[in-house]
């Protein structure tokens, strides 16, 4: 699946419409290619200030913008890339707490692009060189990386010594790369996504973690242990009830910390409670408790449980509620299902067809009063008949919110990142 965007500015567009003719070949895996690619750019990731990494099924984007946040409320400079864009590719790259400027990307990227050509380089490759060019040129106080596929093979995985590495939760999710065949690795499928995502252990650097079923614990101990990587386990190292506060405990003390107010449901205090333990267990960034608590106040993270505002879309919607998550396996529609508590919902859902139309249909099957299918533009996707007997379709967003009944229950629109990007463009809400 590609993952691109259109820019208003000519300079950028002329760099995506490059991106976008880029292929990865069948069964290439590995960091050779974007080692290359590094090594012809002088190597500009051992140039950066200190790393926060960040892996993970779910969570790990939130996790990297509570890093930020934080971070930011102390006073420093943060340099952050977060995966995926959902509107515009500048999304990806925040030098020093603002998007980065057209000109610039347009330029790294064509720089990125003229020196890797005979690589044939994939888009994640191209990525990932760009942002740790940026990173080098910009003076910034501390980096936040987000991993974009699994760890192991992912192209950020060339960071030789991290301040910290966090892995957020673990799920079943990408399963064709993920959980493709290869000799070695466990057998059991939430083991083996485990094995790809502690692949970012480094020696001697902190390895912070979610708690996790034994089989998956067992796995990120074995690949701390063969790393070198000191590892904080939540529930052995560190702990986080979730409350009407976090009350956070790990051995140099405890914390009583807000719920985030702009990132609602009890797995972003979770996420919350993942970046503080990162920045607690490594010594190469001071924190202190008054930062921390406002950074978790000041998090803003789109597309993950987002009330939308009043605009040209949620028009069409009445006076009712409506919410936008583009999560899309098992674990997100765990999540979403625990913040509305089975109370009455209306589900408009757009996704990819390589997902499992169950994701969110199972966890919020009790609750819901609709369902509506709609496509989602440029991308291959589940008709409404993947979605059970009662689904019924929409050619549009627009259209499905506008054939809701007269009840005033609130609707969620879900399913994918790609559609939440699309709604929010249509909603005037773009990501800054």
């Amino acid at each position: 699946m590609k993952d691109f965007a259109t820019s208003e500015s000519p300079a950028v567009q002329a760099q995506l419409d490059r991106l976008a003719a880029l292929t990865l070949p069948q069964g290439r895996f590995g960091l050779e290619t974007i080692t290359e690619i590094l090594e012809r750019l002088d190597n500009p990731q051992k140039r950066l200030p200190p790393v926060f990494h960040v892996a993970g099924t779910n969570g790990k984007g939130s996790t990297c913008t509570y890093l930020r946040m934080i971070l930011e409320a102390e006073g420093l400079t943060v340099h952050s890339a977060t995966k995926p864009h959902l509107v515009r590719y500048n999304e990806r790259i925040r030098l020093a707490g603002h998007l980065i400027e057209d000109q610039m990307l347009a330029d790294l990227l064509k720089e990125v692009l003229d020196t890797a050509e005979d690589l044939h380089p994939s888009f994640f490759e191209v990525t990932t060189a760009a942002i740790f060019l940026a990173f080098s040129r910009v003076p910034a106080d501390v980096c936040v990386i987000e991993v974009g596929l699994g760890g192991r093979f992912d192209a950020t995985n060339v960071l030789e010594h991290p301040a910290a590495c966090g892995i957020a939760t673990l799920g079943i999710d990408h399963e064709a790369f993920l959980l493709r065949p290869e000799e070695g690795t466990p057998e059991s499928p939430l083991a083996r996504i485990a094995f790809e995502k502690a692949g970012i252990a480094r020696p001697g650097v902190p390895l912070v973690t979610q708690s996790y079923p034994e089989a998956a614990r067992l796995e990120v101990e074995r690949i701390a242990g063969l790393a070198g990587a000191p590892l904080h386990v939540r529930g052995e190292d560190w702990w986080a009830n979730i409350g009407e506060t976090i009350e956070y405990r790990d051995r140099f003390g405890t914390l009583t910390l807000p719920l985030p107010p702009h990132m609602p449901g009890v797995h972003q205090a979770d996420n919350a409670a993942l970046a503080v333990s990162m920045l607690r267990h490594q010594d190469r960034v001071s924190v202190n408790a008054t930062s921390i608590a406002e950074g978790i106040r000041a998090a803003r993270w789109p597309a993950r449980l987002q009330k939308l505002s009043s605009g040209p879309l949620t028009q069409y919607a009445g006076a009712r509620e409506v919410w936008l998550d583009g999560g899309h396996n098992p674990d997100a529609g765990q999540a979403i299902a625990r913040h509305f508590k089975a109370r009455p919902l209306h589900l408009v859902i757009g996704m990819l067809d390589n997902k499992d139309p169950q994701a969110l249909i199972e966890p919020l099957a009790g609750s819901l009063l609709s369902l509506t299918a709609v496509p989602i533009e440029g991308s291959p996707h589940h008709p409404a008949e993947a979605f059970g007997d009662t689904a019924r379709s929409a050619p549009d967003i627009a259209t499905a919110l506008a054939n809701l009944p007269a009840d005033g229950v609130p609707v969620l629109i879900g399913g994918s990142l790609y559609l939440a990007g699309k709604v929010l463009k249509a909603n005037g809400e773009l990501p800054d």
